[in-house]
């Protein structure tokens, strides 16, 4: 049993080790009025790769949103015919970049670094889009024909074996890469269902006081349902999607519209503190920095190769088209859906809100705009944020299995089974440690595949020009 212990507490450190590596401040720079600015790994990665992106593709993200919008609401066409369209691709994506950091998340990079996070968390935004423009176009480019469930699979491993492998001519059946970012991925899916299971129990015991056994069972059964049918989770993603999202939009909305007074003073303070007018004095203006770019790395996932794995299973007439649509993605998940959190906390009185943290701050806040019910709607609307994400990287999940172990049903329904577990482990005990996991998956997948994508961006940029030139022509 000593040994064990002694094994388990080695694996803890090794883990929180690579933690520390990937989000951890590995270099400080001092500001001015003693406030300091500290970057981890990923920020001092993804930050500069999001530039490069957006400079390559001659500023995507502001050039081509209205190509963005139509692209979305274009009709399927008749070279579409297999697997998943195009727009639903971008609902699976959404799906799990719409979860506990857009409310949690935001809450906290708010109590952190002050209003002016916000707007650090739009220019990530901004960069963040052209990333995942690029590694969603390489995802469609490399993609394949699943027999298993029909369609196309991809995603980051796929286009870094054919980098390493493929386009090599190598005799080796993988690449150490890919195999790396696609057991990174497991981990971290893992990971982030076991917050789920303890985030959506935890909010329902807070707000109508069910046991978390109860909720957690709930969860998990309803979970199976869905994930261990064929192909069932895109059908239901398809309505839970844009309904949780438009209820969400729509609530912000009503809360801004009895409170639009005070929306000049909110904006006005989200820009005075982004630049440190208060912060500078006080020494802070680091942390409002790094507070809003973290979080913006952390929800939108642009460069850590998740929704690439649902951009590939589109069937859709052009791979930048898809590029195009997960970039629109981006925008959603925090332009749109994070923002809507932001105005939620900066309308509420400051004195309702001192001293509190995470669901309890999120939850008075709503109940300070909307009384019981808005404590009630934000339990909702956790449970349909946090059960969408978990059968979204399920979805993503498959790819990944069988890139590591080939294209068989015993190997896929062994890890949905694995991650109802740690869900229903989660609903039950939250452990510190396997929060982490999913923190450490995520940033390890970065890793990996930015070390693909950088090389491979001239294939994105071509495939962007070659789709701008064919709109021209047909014009």
């Amino acid at each position: 049993m000593e040994i064990l212990n002694a094994a388990g507490q080695a694996v803890v450190r090794f883990f929180e080790t690579i933690y520390a590596m990937l989000w951890g401040d590995i270099v400080t720079i001092p500001l001015p009025g003693g406030s300091s600015l500290g970057l981890s790994l990923l920020v001092i990665i993804l930050v500069p790769a999001g530039i490069y992106f957006t400079v390559r593709t001659k500023f995507l993200p502001f050039r081509l949103f209205p190509e963005m919008i139509r692209v979305t609401v274009e009709n399927r066409t008749s070279a579409e015919q297999h697997g998943i369209s195009g727009v639903q691709a971008l609902i699976v994506s959404t799906a799990t970049r719409v979860g506990m950091g857009n409310l949690v998340g935001v809450v906290a990079a708010i109590s952190a670094g002050g209003a002016g996070a916000v707007f650090w968390m739009w220019v990530i935004a901004l960069l963040g889009s052209s990333t995942a423009f690029a590694e969603a176009t390489l995802a469609q480019i490399y993609k394949e024909k699943d027999p298993l469930y029909g369609g196309y699979r991809g995603g980051p491993a796929y286009y870094i074996h054919a980098l390493f492998i493929t386009n090599r001519g190598s005799k080796r059946k993988k690449s150490v890469i890919a195999v790396l970012f696609a057991l990174s991925g497991l981990l971290c899916w893992c990971g982030i269902s076991q917050v789920i299971g303890n985030s959506v129990s935890s909010a329902f015991d807070n707000a109508f006081h069910i046991p978390p056994l109860y909720s957690t069972v709930v969860l998990v059964v309803l979970a199976a349902v869905i994930v261990l049918r064929k192909n069932a989770t895109v059908k239901v993603l398809d309505i839970m999607v844009p309904v949780m999202a438009a209820l969400y939009f729509i609530i912000t909305i009503f809360i801004i519209v009895i409170n639009i007074p005070q929306l000049p003073a909110v904006f006005a303070r989200i820009f005075e503190e982004a630049f440190g007018i208060r912060q500078v004095a006080a020494g802070g203006f680091g942390a409002v920095l790094m507070n809003g770019v973290k979080r913006g790395l952390f929800s939108n996932e642009a460069g850590s190769g998740s929704a690439p794995c649902a951009a590939a299973a589109a069937d859709i007439s052009h791979p930048a088209k898809e590029g195009l649509l997960q970039a629109l993605g981006v925008f959603i998940d925090t332009l749109v859906i994070c923002t809507c959190t932001a105005m939620i906390m900066l309308l509420t009185p400051e004195e309702l809100t001192n001293g509190l943290q995470g669901m309890d701050l999120l939850q008075t806040a709503m109940s300070y705009h909307l009384g019981e019910f808005g404590v009630i709607f934000i339990a909702v609307i956790l449970w349909l944020f946090s059960f969408s994400t978990f059968i979204g990287i399920l979805f993503y999940a498959r790819s990944n299995v069988a890139y590591l172990f080939g294209d068989n049903w015993r190997s896929q329904t062994l890890y949905k089974i694995l991650a109802l577990v740690m869900l229903f482990i989660g609903g039950l005990a939250a452990y510190t440690f396997v929060w982490d996991l999913g923190d450490t998956g995520i940033g390890l997948m970065t890793i990996f595949n930015m070390i693909a994508l950088v090389p491979l961006a001239k294939e994105a940029v071509g495939s962007l020009k070659d789709y701008e030139r064919k709109k021209k022509e047909s014009r």
